[in-house]
């Protein structure tokens, strides 16, 4: 499969899929931004009226409170202000006199201004709305009332003279409605133009960003055609692509050496039978061409079945080490490993009477496992020590409880595994050819299975070995409740 066709601009590509998110992004942030810049104009423009109309107000107060005042239209214009107009109305909030832009509203100014305290501002939306304190933000008239006593409006010589009990005054706070329209419309102009520009400056971007996984993609290609020394390219500049790369890479190497374990394994098992085998054929060749006859022919039989015997026991350790590695769970009753390992102990000295095996004293040691498996690591290692040792070499197991453990130590005396050899023991098939004697033969399946059970019972088993010196394994297990 061609994996530079997973970074193209298909509907679950990477490359479409954050182009998306940002494009998401950016028009939500930008169309915030306007938005949020609208409304902080309309709130500075809306404050900015309610100051205006306020300051008028004081002032007018001020002229009013200190005693009877005329003024004629232009005096009032100019202590007002020209944005701002006035309603005055006499004690029964009749409307005597109105100007400016307050006239087109005059009468629902003066019934509206009575519905808030002296001195507060209320809204007129033109529809009959209203709001007290001047915090509503729909446009049209912001208004205020102030009593008026002793204040007279001169209307000219033509015309009677007003005397009002309050005046309404009165600005249009939707004068520059039109300039935050014009703001909200060259707002989403820009925000159009900077996403087209933003978005263009990402596809640039990812196109430079994604280049480290098209190589990858091109690596991982020529892998799956059979270069298997090839690995994805990497900076080591802990970026994600890195971080990803290096993941596969040892992804990578982790199944290069689990090949090259099954090849060994495969070339090892056939060594191993390929002995036995060719033995027996020998023997069967030489009795067809009528070689064996009386006791040669029952030293020839016997011949076969010790390698039969030897091919079966090959056989039977590969098919525990299969099952273990798949994790198939063993038995779990309560065995007490002190008589288990002391009944291994008798076989070995019967087995081996000129050899120094011993057990040190030790109290019960209940663990939780399989009766059989255990027994067969205890005699793996007894064996091992045996038979890879000089006939001198001394052997002794040692039972401990340490925590919540129990250890198990097999010591001996011999001449020990060099340094460079300790990390293989555990290996399948694997000998160490210097420091210990083949006299005795063996698969090299020993140690792999012990491991592969004491891991199976959740335990953990270690080596130590100087030259000269001698070699212990020990194996913790977790101990078993003695309660029943």
């Amino acid at each position: 499969m061609n994996l530079r066709g997973r970074l193209t601009w298909s509907r679950s590509s990477v490359r479409l899929r954050l182009l998306a998110g940002l494009a998401v992004l950016l028009v939500f942030g930008l169309t915030a931004s306007a938005v949020s810049s609208a409304f902080l104009l309309e709130d500075f423009l809306d404050k900015r009226y309610g100051r205006t109309l306020k300051s008028s107000a004081d002032r007018l107060s001020e002229v009013i409170a200190q005693g009877p005042q005329t003024a004629d239209a232009d005096q009032l214009g100019a202590l007002l202000g020209p944005p701002l107009g006035l309603v005055a109305v006499d004690a029964d909030n009749r409307v005597l006199e109105s100007t400016g832009s307050a006239t087109p509203a005059a009468a629902a100014l003066a019934e509206i201004s009575l519905t808030v305290p002296v001195g507060s501002t209320v809204r007129y939306d033109g529809d009959g709305g209203e709001g007290g304190g001047g915090d509503d933000e729909q446009p049209g008239l912001e208004a205020i009332r102030i009593p008026s006593p002793g204040l007279v409006i001169d209307r000219g010589p033509e015309e009677t003279d007003i005397r009002p009990a309050a005046v309404v005054l009165a600005i249009d706070s939707s004068v520059d409605d039109g300039t935050v329209a014009t703001l909200i419309k060259r707002q989403l102009g820009l925000v159009g133009g900077a996403l087209v520009l933003l978005l263009g400056l990402a596809l640039v971007v990812l196109r430079l960003g994604m280049r480290p996984l098209a190589k990858m993609a091109r690596t991982a290609d020529a892998i799956a055609e059979g270069h298997l020394t090839e690995r994805l390219p990497s900076r080591r500049n802990g970026s994600e692509a890195d971080l990803l790369a290096e993941a596969v890479n040892r992804a990578f190497d982790a199944q290069a050496r689990a090949e090259a374990t099954v090849r060994s394994l495969a070339a090892d098992t056939s060594h191993e039978l390929r002995t036995p085998l060719t033995t027996i054929s020998g023997w069967l060749d030489l009795h067809r061409q009528g070689g064996l006859s009386g006791p040669g022919l029952e030293t020839a039989l016997e011949h076969i079945e010790n390698e039969v015997g030897r091919m079966r026991l090959l056989v039977e350790d590969l098919a525990l080490l299969a099952r273990l590695d798949a994790g198939r769970p063993v038995e779990r009753e309560h065995v007490d490993l002190t008589a288990l390992a002391a009944s291994v102990i008798e076989d070995a000295q019967i087995i081996y009477p000129e050899r120094g095996i011993t057990m040190a004293p030790a109290s019960s040691a209940p663990v939780l496992g399989d009766a059989d498996r255990l027994q067969q690591v205890l005699r793996n290692l007894v064996g091992n020590a045996v038979q890879h040792t000089p006939e001198r070499t001394s052997v002794t197991v040692e039972i401990s409880q340490v925590g919540t453990d129990v250890q198990l130590r097999v010591i001996d005396d011999g001449p020990g595994i060099p340094p460079k050899d300790l990390p293989r023991v555990f290996e399948r098939f694997w000998r160490a050819e210097a420091s210990r004697s083949r006299a005795y033969g063996g698969s090299g399946l020993g140690l792999a299975i012990v491991e592969a059970i004491v891991h199976a019972h959740h335990g953990r088993v270690d080596v130590e070995s100087e030259v000269g010196a001698g070699t212990t394994v020990t194996i913790r297990l977790p101990r078993a409740s003695t309660r029943q």
